[in-house]
C-alpha cells in the first residue's frame, strides 16, 4: 500500500510481515566479472549463489503466503479425481467465472496445448504483443504472430496509461486482409510482459471482444498478470476507482472465450491453468492434455501446488495483495528518474524496465545493447536482471538478424520478495553504472542456439569491457563491495 510520510513524500509499505527469510550474499566485484564470464555473459546461465539480488524474473519467484504452504500441507496428493483439483475448480469458478478447468505445468504448456489444437500452418494470431514462449509455439505450429499494439506502445518515454491496448483499426484490417476464417483467436496478454509490463484497459477489451464476436474469433486472454492489471484498471481508469479486485478481475474474465495463465505470476504457485466455459473447447483440449501434461485433475503440476494455486488466486484479489508488486515498481522508476536514468514509463507490471538504447546509445543494435546492459548491471551490483531485447528474438527462416523493437533490461521484482533498502541499493548501482556508461561497449555470440536463444546462448564481452567496468567499480567503491 502506498503511504504518503509527513514530509508529502509517497512510499510503498508492506502490508505483510516477514517470518521465514533466505540468506543471501554479495560476491565481490572480481568474483562477479569471473561469473559472469563463466556464464558467457548471459545472466541466465549465472549461478544463484553469485547472485546477490535475484531480479531475473517475477515467475516462480514470488513469495507464497502462510494459508498457501498451509494448504500444501493438507493437499489430497492423488493422481486421479483430486480433491485439491475441486477446490481448485472451485476458486476458478468463483474469481474468474468458468466452469470448466485444466491444470498444466506451466504457462507455455498451455500455449502449446492452444497452438496444438486451435493453430495450423497458414494461420495468423494478432496480439497486442507477442511473448517470447507464446511466438514459439505459434510459429512452429505453421502460424504467423501479427501485433497490433498502438501507437504510443513503443514510445518508452510516454504518458498513455494503457500501452497494451490492442490497436482496433489495425484488428479490422487484419480481418478484412487475411480473413476471419484464417484467425484462429485474438489473444490479449495481461500485462503486456515485453513491452515494459504495460496493461490495457476494460474499455478496449470489451472493443476487442466485439468486433471478435462479430467474426466469430474466439478470445484468448493470457492472464498470467491478471491481479496487476486489475490493479492498474482501478488505478487508471474512468469508471473503475470504486470496483474492487476482486469485481474488476471477474469482468475482464467473463469477457474471454479461453482464459489460461501461469500460475507462477498472479497465483505465486509453480504451476499454470486453462479455463474455459466451452464444452467443446474444453473436450478438445483435454484429449491432448492428457497425452502432453497429465491426468485433468493433476495436469503435470504437483498437487501441492494445485491446492495452493486455489488459495493464490482467491488471495490476488485483495487490494494489497494486487497492487504490492506494481507500488514497488513505481517507486523504483521513480527514483531512477530522479537520477536521470533512462526507464519505460508509466511504471507497468512486473518489472523496473530500464531503456538499453538510450542507456547505451552509444553501442549499434546490432551489439545487443540490453544483454550488454545486463551484464554490465550484474558486474556493477550483484543484480541479476534479464535482457529483453534482441537477444530474446530469434534469427528469421535465412538466418538474418530479427531487430527487437525496444531494447530493455528487466529488472523483475517479485511479489513481497524484496525490502525498498535494497530497491535503493539497486538504485544507487544503475546510477553509477549509468554514469559510466561509456565504458560498456557490445557483445557477440560464441554459442548460438537456433530456438530462444536468450536461455543458452553465450556471449562475450568486445574489447573486454568487462574488466574494465570493474576496474572502475573497484576504484570508486573498493574490492569487496
Amino acid at each position: 500500500m502506498n503511504i504518503t510520510l509527513s514530509n508529502g513524500k509517497t512510499i510503498p509499505v508492506e502490508m505483510h510481515r516477514a517470518r521465514i527469510v533466505q540468506k543471501i550474499t554479495l560476491p565481490p566485484v572480481a568474483r562477479r566479472l569471473q561469473a559472469i564470464e563463466e556464464g558467457g555473459y548471459n545472466t541466465f546461465l549465472l549461478r544463484n549463489r553469485d547472485v546477490f539480488l535475484d531480479m531475473l524474473t517475477d515467475s516462480g519467484t514470488n513469495a507464497m503466503s502462510d494459508n498457501q504452504l498451509a494448504a500444501m500441507m493438507v493437499a489430497d496428493d492423488a493422481y486421479a479425481g483430486s480433491e485439491s483439483f475441486y477446490k481448485l475448480a472451485a476458486a476458478v469458478k468463483d474469481v474468474l467465472g468458468f466452469d470448466y478447468t485444466m491444470p498444466v505445468h506451466q504457462g507455455r504448456a498451455a500455449e502449446h496445448l492452444l497452438a496444438k489444437v486451435f493453430v495450423k500452418p497458414g494461420d495468423v494470431v494478432p496480439m497486442n504483443y507477442h511473448f517470447t514462449t507464446t511466438k514459439a509455439h505459434f510459429e512452429l505450429a505453421g502460424a504467423t504472430v501479427l501485433e497490433i499494439y498502438g501507437p504510443e506502445t513503443l514510445n518508452t518515454q510516454s504518458t498513455e496509461l494503457f500501452k497494451g491496448n490492442i490497436d482496433l483499426r489495425r484488428f479490422a484490417d487484419a480481418i478484412k486482409k487475411y480473413g476471419a476464417d484464417k484467425i484462429p483467436f485474438v489473444r490479449m496478454e495481461a500485462t503486456t510482459n515485453l513491452v515494459g509490463g504495460q496493461p490495457f484497459s476494460l474499455r478496449n477489451l470489451h472493443q476487442v471482444k466485439e468486433l471478435a464476436a462479430q467474426h466469430h474469433i474466439p478470445l484468448v486472454f493470457d492472464g498470467s498478470l491478471i491481479s496487476e492489471n486489475a490493479y492498474f484498471i482501478k488505478q487508471r481508469e474512468e469508471g473503475y476507482a470504486d470496483k474492487s479486485i476482486s469485481e474488476i478481475i471477474r469482468e475482464m474474465a467473463s469477457l474471454a472465450d479461453i482464459y489460461y495463465c501461469s500460475g507462477r505470476k498472479s497465483t505465486s504457485v509453480r504451476g499454470g491453468m486453462i479455463a474455459t466455459n466451452s464444452k467443446d473447447y474444453y473436450d478438445r483440449l483435454r484429449v491432448w492434455l492428457v497425452v502432453y501434461e497429465g491426468f485433468p485433475t493433476y495436469g503435470g503440476m504437483s498437487i501441492k501446488e494445485v491446492d495452493a494455486m486455489a488459495v493464490g488466486l482467491r488471495e490476488m484479489t485483495d487490494f494489497s495483495v494486487a497492487g504490492s508488486a506494481p507500488e514497488f515498481i513505481q517507486y523504483f522508476v521513480g527514483r531512477l528518474l530522479e537520477n536521470g536514468v533512462p526507464v519505460v514509463t508509466p511504471a507497468g507490471g512486473l518489472a523496473c524496465h530500464v531503456d538499453a538504447a538510450r542507456f547505451l546509445a552509444h553501442l549499434p543494435q546490432s551489439q545487443y545493447q540490453a544483454g550488454a546492459l545486463a551484464a554490465a548491471i550484474y558486474i556493477a551490483s550483484g543484480v541479476r536482471s534479464m535482457e529483453r531485447g534482441t537477444i530474446s528474438m530469434d534469427r528469421d527462416a535465412q538466418g538474418n538478424e530479427v531487430y527487437a523493437d525496444l531494447e530493455l533490461a528487466r529488472l523483475a521484482l517479485p511479489r513481497r520478495v524484496f525490502t525498498l533498502s535494497q530497491i535503493e541499493y539497486a538504485v544507487d548501482r544503475l546510477t553509477w553504472l549509468y554514469q559510466h556508461r561509456h565504458l560498456v561497449k557490445g557483445l557477440r555470440f560464441v554459442e548460438e542456439p537456433p530456438v530462444l536463444r536468450f536461455f543458452f546462448g553465450r556471449l562475450e564481452a568486445l574489447d573486454n569491457w568487462g574488466a574494465e567496468l570493474a576496474k572502475a567499480f573497484e576504484s570508486d567503491f573498493g574490492p569487496h563491495c
